[in-house]
């Protein structure tokens, strides 16, 4: 591609040397796992999000299953989730036993409706799971509200919210916990995978620490059925290097989003993202919505373009929950930004040029399709 979806090798070059001399680091110390890398990435990251603790562990799907597991969550029980979201989120859900219950999106922002809890709950119900899609936070004070009112627990699957604000406040620092990927493509990425979840209650984070490691505190003394899910030393060495450049790297993005914003505001048949007035995205993903998606992928990918789909398949319509028996069209809203949904390259080390060329082919490309005959349709803004 002339200009990728996301160049993860840019981010290395801009910090080779640091990144190089963090692992050196660990690689001299011969303290690979449970060392004074991960020690110090824990106590950083917590102090960046807000929050008391961080307990660092293998992956973002692994923060969430842990910590939902930490929550009292399990075999019976119920988790409320978006029906519009990354399978993972759910997949997290299943891994602790419970069976996750999908929910539609509010169409402007693409979050879980808070609206759409209530009629959800059953007496099975043990918490809700809001994903701050796309980076932008999703409205908790409406999902606290719900959760209230029925004595759920909230977790906040932040994958893609790394700096993200809700009302001024990062994400993380809130009354939930909030689980954290650290996969090569999130803003903040390691180089394999990673996640975290943070917390400002003790409880709750000595007891993820005591599942993530096999159930012990002590070696060979285990009190719990726990895994092993450890994030090294190494790759909480390199995280600390970047979490350093964290919000510049964030304001990049937020530079790029802004001139898509001004460059595609009049074209027809595209929907942009919208952001509510009291959040700060991270801007992770750069997401619009077209009923010609599939056109207008084809034609940027002929101009050279990367683009991406976030997410083409529902998980309620996924195999891999074949056995809740979702017919197509249980959840048309989720259904239909599965169609519609296109990513646009969006990333700290892109320029100025290769944004104005991906307005431009856009453009170009839309222009051409606004001329022939088509079945009008309209598409509220994605976020």
């Amino acid at each position: 591609m002339t200009i990728p979806f996301l160049d993860l090798r840019a981010a290395y070059v801009e910090l080779r040397t640091e990144i190089d001399a963090a692992v050196r680091r660990v690689l001299d110390s011969g303290w690979y796992l449970f060392g004074p890398e991960l020690e110090a990435f824990e106590a950083e990251f917590a102090a960046y999000c807000g929050a008391g603790h961080c307990v660092a562990v293998g992956s973002g799907i692994d923060a969430l299953a842990l910590t939902l597991r930490a929550q009292g969550v399990g075999p019976g029980d119920e988790v409320i989730v978006p029906a519009n979201t990354f399978i993972a989120s759910w997949l997290a859900v299943s891994a602790s036993g419970a069976v996750p219950v999908p929910v539609e999106p509010d169409e402007r922002t693409c979050n879980l409706d808070p609206a759409r809890i209530e009629a959800a709950v059953t007496p099975r119900t043990k918490a809700v799971m809001p994903v701050h899609l796309y980076g932008q936070p999703a409205d908790m004070s409406a999902v606290w509200e719900a959760a209230d009112r029925h004595g759920l627990a909230v977790l906040e699957d932040a994958a893609q919210a790394q700096g993200a604000r809700y009302h001024g406040r990062r994400v993380g620092s809130g009354r939930a916990p909030a689980a954290f990927s650290f996969y090569p493509g999130k803003n903040l990425g390691a180089m394999g995978d990673a996640g975290a979840v943070v917390t400002s209650d003790a409880a709750l984070a000595d007891r993820v620490r005591l599942l993530r490691n096999y159930g012990s505190r002590v070696k060979y003394e285990h009190e719990v059925k726990g895994t092993n899910s450890r994030l090294d030393d190494i790759q909480a060495a390199v995280l600390r290097v970047k979490l350093s450049r964290l919000d510049e790297w964030n304001a990049r993005r937020a530079a790029v989003a802004a001139r898509y914003l001004a460059g595609l505001a009049d074209v027809d048949g595209l929907a942009l993202p919208y952001t509510e007035p009291w959040a700060e995205t991270s801007w992770h993903l750069f997401v619009v919505r077209t009923d010609r998606r599939e056109v207008l992928r084809t034609a940027l990918t002929d101009a050279g373009i990367g683009t991406l789909i976030h997410y083409p398949v529902p998980a309620h319509l996924s195999g891999a929950y074949a056995e809740l028996a979702y017919p197509r069209g249980a959840f048309p809203l989720s259904e239909r930004l599965s169609e519609e949904v296109l990513s646009l390259p969006n990333g700290p080390h892109m320029t100025d040029g290769a944004v104005d060329e991906v307005i431009a082919s856009v453009r170009k490309a839309l222009s051409a399709l606004s001329a022939r005959p088509r079945e009008r349709r309209t598409a509220a803004p994605a976020g």
